[in-house]
């Protein structure tokens, strides 16, 4: 059995088995195992994208079946949400392939991933194979964006809940940038959302002499510039949704004279906006909201295609423990890094809230009392905190990046200072040459408001 000392434990929240610390463990074991495994992980997408992921197993036993099956049940669940795929493809290792294939099912207790990577993301059934390692080999997509995409005359748009921004630049130079309000989420029609759309589009192109790039950040998961899943679309029906929402973007594409036009989710945007202002690459964003968001810009300075989808990513290895209640999953970043989370830890910090209060005004009270000085506010604060060291640590395992951009609700005024206190004394004291390479960066007010409108518009690629 893997057994963990941590050297934080989270203060309200002692049990903690962190997945940076558990997933070390059996690491060194498997390394130091005479007969360790070299095991390759593909993630595979429908268009011939491929990642993978290498890493070593301990031998195949009776003993290690169970430490073997959680480490890799935990890390193919990660590689899921981080990369987004329908075939996951595993060399060396068969015995683990068929318990991976009987969990991850229509029937399996990861039923709800099953169907979420295959049909609902990727249009076909989601499947785990055994592969031979000659058989595994990277394919990436085609760059996206760039802080150095700048060039030509762009517009870029961000779609939010309550308002949708444009931005229209001339190389590189902001000449015009605009916020204008609706309401998305309860709109049946999907015509609302694209004549939106098209308006914000054309009010900020008047201001161009012509338009040689279109670029776009909104909530949700997008594949090749479709809409797959998204918030913004909750009111529309099924039906609706594949016959209009899901080809908009190309007919907008084909509409603007077919210019380059990419798509990205606005956590991806969000992490495009901080790259910019700090004039540097390899940023992981995080954004704790009302659930974890994420996105990425990689050390080229280009978004991956990644979905990071960050809040279904196990970063508690208990089990029963923080059950979302979407995934049925438990210990995964949902439950430790939103409003969510602070609403978890509310009953054991000993303050007391009105039952009907929603998550919102829960966290509003915490806030007030953090102003106040309130220990068991600060409690909540630093448990998040120490979460959130081990979790960094976590991501780094399958993110490469030198800035942490931290940002939501939960990371407002002075406990947002806490969290990350908390999280460098944890990195300082578990891993101290991570902790070396990573800056915590948080986005100033004006990369908040209008940063990812124009951050949107450096994704296209212009020859």
């Amino acid at each position: 059995m893997i057994t963990i000392s941590p050297q934080c434990k989270p203060q309200l929240d002692p049990g903690f088995i962190p997945a940076a610390l558990w997933n070390r463990e059996y690491l060194k074991a498997a390394t130091e195992s005479a007969n360790g495994r070299k095991v390759s992980i593909a993630v595979d997408r429908p268009e011939g994208t491929t990642w993978v992921y290498h890493t070593t197993l301990l031998p195949e036993s009776a003993d290690a079946s169970a430490d073997t099956l959680k480490y890799c049940e935990r890390t193919v669940k990660c590689l899921l949400w981080a990369w987004g795929g329908s075939r996951v493809r595993i060399s060396n290792a068969p015995d683990v392939v068929s318990q991976l294939r009987a969990l991850y099912s229509a029937v399996g207790k990861r039923a709800f991933d099953y169907d979420f990577m295959g049909i609902t993301c990727f249009d076909e059934n989601f499947v785990i194979e055994n592969a031979d390692d000659t058989e595994i080999q990277a394919m990436l997509p085609p760059a996206t964006g760039g802080i150095g995409s700048l060039k030509g005359n762009r517009l870029g748009f961000d779609l939010g809940g309550s308002d949708r921004k444009c931005a229209a630049m001339i190389d590189g130079k902001v000449v015009f940038s605009e916020e204008i309000k609706w309401n998305p989420y309860f709109e049946s029609d999907p015509a609302y959302h694209r004549a939106g759309i098209e308006d914000s589009l054309k009010r900020a192109a008047v201001h161009l002499p012509s338009v040689d790039a279109i670029g776009g950040s909104a909530a949700g998961i997008y594949i090749n510039n479709e809409p797959r899943v998204g918030s913004l679309y909750r009111g529309i029906s099924p039906e609706d949704f594949n016959q209009s929402i899901r080809n908009m973007f190309h007919e907008l594409q084909t509409e603007w004279n077919d210019v380059p036009f990419e798509l990205a989710n606005d956590g991806d945007v969000t992490a495009m906006a901080g790259a910019m202002a700090i004039n540097d690459n390899a940023v992981l964003g995080i954004s704790m909201g009302t659930s974890l968001a994420a996105g990425y810009i990689n050390p080229e300075g280009s978004v991956t295609g990644w979905i990071n989808e960050l809040a279904f990513v196990p970063v508690d290895y208990r089990e029963g423990v923080a059950t979302d209640e979407w995934s049925g999953d438990d210990g995964c970043g949902v439950q430790y890094f939103s409003q969510q989370g602070v609403g978890r830890l509310l009953p054991l910090s000993g303050i007391k809230v009105s039952e009907g209060l929603c998550l919102p005004e829960k966290l509003e009270v915490v806030q007030a009392k953090m102003a106040q000085g309130d220990e068991r506010a600060a409690a909540i604060y630093r448990t998040i905190g120490t979460y959130f060291g081990y979790t960094i640590a976590h991501f780094a395992e399958f993110y490469e990046f030198r800035h942490l951009l931290f940002l939501g609700r939960v990371s407002s005024g002075q406990g947002g200072e806490i969290i990350m206190e908390e999280a460098r004394r944890v990195l300082d004291l578990e891993f101290p040459e991570l902790s070396k390479t990573i800056a915590f960066q948080t986005p100033d007010e004006q990369t908040k408001r209008h940063g990812q409108a124009i951050a949107a518009a450096t994704l296209p690629k212009l020859d």
